[in-house]
């Protein structure tokens, strides 16, 4: 049985994910990339589909983990009644294979290690030929076969059974023993065996190196914010570009329900927000990949734009349900792939725009390739502008007239504007201004109830949804603008739910599933964000601090959180979560900074007052 989600710590080698469980079980695992089929699969089943556990005998040992500095090599310490054994798991970056190294160290004493391993390929369908074959050093190794995928596990002194059935050895104090697995195509001889100092010591220094071209300021917040960009950075591949929404597929937003998605794709939406983020803290370089990404996962007809693709800018997503995972204790159906590719999102094309807008003010870049994009997205926005959509949670009910999506449509047009008159790019801004204009009495007359005071879901509607917290991020209204001060207000009464916030009602329907989901973690550090922009500081910060102590103890944080089963919910590890953690830390930070220089130049400006002159 998986354990609760937050046991979970992610390593990552850029290009791949693994998910490593208190228990010191590997339980997730696709290689050799975030959307192949799953080699370890037991987060969705048991260890029956599919495991690399290394953990002492002593069921009573006490267990701590962290990361090594700014990197996501995990340390995991075990102290046992004889003896203490210290773990490293990581992936090691830079050498272009598929590689996951365990490395066990005895620290004192002495401890009884027990090890089970269980290679289930294509997603827990086939149990691979697992024979040794001698390595040249009067050894052997272990190799695991099935169809196109190989694997061959040094160092461990496994036997073919053992590879089902487990080992079990003794490490001492000072010994050390590292397990190498290398993914390679079956068609194709093993790589050689990595030097694991080497590996480590370069994976540390890359991450480090990588973290230190940012900025992200001493506050608070510091250590938040920076681990939550590490996760950004491991969840985009390195040599596509493209930035995948989580790690993971069908871990439920509803437990025992069917609200389980494959987040393992490029959703433009959450890919354009970690661009502006990476942007405000200085990592330029992945914000380039990003953008060449987009120019060839969109390039030819814009009226062919999706709201997702896949790693390489594939179209083909189609969902299908798999029947080998029975799913996260028993959540089913297990899902591949994701049928929302074939949805029209309206929102996508402004969180697009917006970003490219913002990389362009960052960076002074203006590509011609990158405006040639812009203005065909325009064009495409022109062509639907009259068209209802499926909204930004990819409602699979009806399409309607989303508030939010209609605003994004308005900050696609703004933005357009914004190149013409900022940068002296060329395009057919008296007309994007007309429709601008045109969009934004729509939107007033339509999108905000009179009777409640606040802007609503859908136009002519009564209820209101957390995307609406938006409408401050892209510029359309100011965050202490009455009606935003209304809204919010609205959605603290209808959505706040022990201190948390929903993304809507979903008891209305209006999604197409079953009632009942969980708050939805970012949508709570949109409000922090927007608390701090409309002077609410302290109701800011005290929902920051409530948010951060839902982190797990290696800092992650998934898309959801169960209030009552205190645990959290959906994939992980969710970029959306931890891109809103860094915006709502930003506003913050930036608040608090304005805020005590209005104090300090209002102390300047007051007249002295001699002691006793005023009697």
């Amino acid at each position: 049985m998986a354990l609760p989600i937050e046991n979970y710590a992610l390593i990552s080698d850029c290009h791949t994910a693994a998910l490593v469980g208190t228990d010191g079980s590997i339980d997730w695992l696709c290689l050799p990339r975030y959307d192949s089929p799953s080699t370890f699969g037991a987060l969705l089943g048991d260890e029956s589909h599919g495991r690399w556990q290394i953990a002492p005998k002593d069921p009573g040992a006490h267990v701590h983990r962290q990361y090594e500095g700014n990197s996501f090599v995990l340390t995991t310490v075990w102290t046992t009644s004889t003896g203490v054994v210290e773990v490293t798991d990581f992936m090691p970056h830079g050498d272009r294979r598929a590689d996951l190294i365990r490395r066990v160290r005895g620290v004192s004493g002495s401890v009884e290690m027990s090890v089970d391993l269980r290679i289930r390929f294509a997603y827990a369908s086939a149990i691979p030929w697992v024979r040794q074959i001698p390595n040249g050093s009067g050894g052997a190794d272990l190799v695991a076969v099935a169809g196109p995928d190989s694997l061959v596990i040094r160092g461990a002194e496994l036997t073919p059974e053992g590879a089902s059935h487990g080992r079990e050895y003794t490490v001492r104090e000072g010994e050390t023993v590292d397990t190498v697995m290398t993914w390679y195509p079956s068609h194709r001889s093993a790589p050689a065996a990595p030097d694991v100092d080497l590996v480590l010591a370069n994976t540390l220094g890359w991450w480090e190196s990588w973290s230190a071209n940012g900025t992200t300021g001493d506050g608070p917040y510091h250590s938040a914010v920076m681990r939550s960009l590490l996760v950004l950075r491991a969840l985009t591949h390195e040599d596509t570009g493209g930035i995948v929404a989580a790690a993971t597929t069908s871990l439920p937003e509803q437990f025992g329900g069917e609200r389980n998605w494959d987040y393992r794709y490029v959703w433009l939406r959450d890919a354009s927000l970690t661009l502006t983020v990476l942007l405000d803290h200085g990592f330029v370089a992945e914000a380039d990949g990003w953008r060449m990404w987009l120019l060839r996962a969109i390039a030819g007809d814009p009226n062919d734009v999706q709201i997702m693709y896949g790693l390489e800018g594939e179209r083909w997503l189609p969902e299908r349900e798999l029947t080998t995972l029975p799913g996260y204790n028993g959540a089913a159906p297990v899902r591949v792939g994701n049928g929302a590719v074939d949805q029209y999102q309206a929102d996508v094309i402004g969180e697009v725009m917006v970003a490219l807008h913002r990389s362009r003010v960052k960076t002074g870049e203006a590509s011609q390739d990158a405006w040639a994009l812009q203005r065909a997205l325009l064009t495409f926005v022109e062509a639907n502008l009259n068209r209802p959509d499926s909204g930004i949670w990819e409602i699979r009910g009806p399409d309607q007239f989303f508030t939010h999506s209609r605003v994004m449509i308005w900050a696609a047009l703004d933005r357009g504007v914004k190149a013409v008159e900022q940068f002296g790019l060329r395009g057919p801004v008296a007309t994007w201004r007309r429709l601008r204009e045109q969009l934004r009495l729509e939107i007033e007359e339509k999108g905000f109830n009179q009777e409640l005071g606040c802007y609503t879901q859908v136009y002519g509607g009564s209820t209101v949804d957390a995307s609406l917290l938006q409408l401050a991020q892209v510029g359309y209204v100011e965050a202490d603008d009455d009606r935003m001060l209304g809204t919010v207000a609205q959605i603290e009464k209808e959505l706040l739910h022990h201190g948390l916030l929903m993304r809507y009602s979903s008891e209305t329907g209006v999604d197409g599933l079953p009632a009942g989901e969980h708050p939805f973690l970012a949508c709570s550090f949109w409000l922090v964000e927007q608390y701090a922009r409309s002077g609410r500081l302290n109701d800011g910060r005290a929902l920051m601090a409530d948010l951060l102590n839902l982190r797990n103890d290696v800092g992650l944080l998934s898309e959801e959180y169960d209030i009552a089963g205190r645990r959290q919910a959906g994939n992980t590890p969710q970029a959306l979560s931890h891109l809103a953690l860094v915006r709502a830390a930003d506003a913050l930070t930036t608040s608090a900074r304005e805020t005590s220089a209005e104090a300090s130049g209002a102390a300047r400006a007051r007249p002295r007052v001699t002691p006793g002159a005023e009697g």
